[in-house]
């Protein structure tokens, strides 16, 4: 590991700090109910904040995998990753706080991102 990639984690790392306590903030000051815009707005900074938190995550759970080697690729592969969590996780809390959520719709949703991301990761 290199001075920049650890540089770059902590730097993650503090934004989603950032994000979880804009998250909290917002959740804490302002009534959701009844409020569509309140209600979409806390569903995106909670995707943003859990992506956040997912990107150092996903690129230490590689640079693990590659037995401590840092490979080129292996942080846009990450942020990819923190990407799609965001996406999944906003979706899903939009859902749930518009009353749309299923069971099934979830699944859906899950399966069609880990889809798409192996299909992307397949080694050549």
């Amino acid at each position: 590991m290199q001075h920049r990639d650890r540089v770059t984690a902590v730097a993650l790392i503090a934004a989603a700090a950032v994000a979880w306590l804009t998250v909290a903030a917002v959740l804490t000051s302002v009534s959701p109910v009844g409020r569509a815009s309140v209600q979409v707005g806390g569903s995106v900074l909670i995707g943003i904040a859990c992506g956040l938190t997912a990107v150092p995550l996903a690129w230490l759970a590689v640079f693990r995998h590659h037995r401590r080697i840092a490979y080129r690729g292996d942080w846009t592969r990450a942020v990819r990753r923190g990407a799609w969590v965001a996406l999944v996780v906003g979706l899903l809390v939009a859902l749930r706080t518009q009353h749309a959520f299923s069971a099934p719709v979830a699944l859906f949703v899950v399966v069609m991102v880990v889809f798409v991301e192996a299909s992307l990761t397949v080694q050549r």
